[in-house]
């Protein structure tokens, strides 16, 4: 977990400089709230929380993060669903030096098909997967998604059906790390190392 924090830290400081807001920075994965440390955020940014819920199979894991994160963010919430299981992520935002942002709401899945289908499958040791396997999308989530996602060595893919606004965090930031393809259609390559490295790290905890 202090590795991770630290992995955060890293990503709230090379986004950009200018005047900033100074904000807290922690992480808990028992819990909506958590202390931490004071970090200066960069310009555009402001002080956010993400609460991230994972379900792999009958394991369910959570993830709380308090960080900078970019202004356009805020009151963010989306879902990606596969066979095995899916993730849930909201961010909420607030403006001044140190505040607490409320505790974001996530979105509640449907069973509503929508008319989309998309490959499912998932990995925890390789950065890629690739199956036959498919899966009936529902609800908003009308986007089919692939995340492949290098932390520290540690490998995650996942196929499945996602919503638009999980495709949309790549516009912001261009990363190795991690790597969302969505299609609907037509074919965009996206990244955004801070949301969906935790999106990723929270499905790392479901197999570990």
């Amino acid at each position: 977990m202090n590795s991770f924090l630290g992995y955060v830290c890293v990503l709230s400081a090379i986004v950009g400089t200018g005047h900033s807001l100074s904000c807290v920075e922690c992480v808990s994965s028992s819990g909506t709230t958590c202390l931490g440390t004071t970090t200066t955020c960069s310009n555009g940014s402001v002080c956010g929380s993400q609460y991230t819920v994972g379900k792999v199979g009958s394991v369910t894991t959570t993830l709380f993060v308090k960080a900078c994160v970019f202004q356009d963010q805020c009151s963010m919430n989306g879902s990606i669903t596969f066979n095995e299981g899916s993730t849930r992520t909201g961010i909420s935002c607030c403006n001044t030096d140190n505040c607490t942002p409320p505790v974001p709401s996530l979105p509640q899945l449907s069973t509503q098909q929508n008319g989309l289908t998309c490959r499912s499958c998932i990995s925890g040791t390789s950065n890629w997967c690739y199956t036959s396997d498919t899966i009936q999308c529902t609800g908003n989530e009308d986007m089919c998604l692939l995340q492949a996602t290098t932390i520290a060595g540690l490998k995650t893919a996942i196929r499945g059906c996602a919503t638009k606004s999980i495709c949309d965090l790549g516009s912001q930031t261009v990363t190795d790390t991690v790597k969302i393809t969505c299609t609907s259609g037509t074919i965009g390559l996206h990244s955004n190392m801070f949301l969906s490295a935790i999106i990723s790290f929270v499905l790392l905890k479901c197999y570990f």
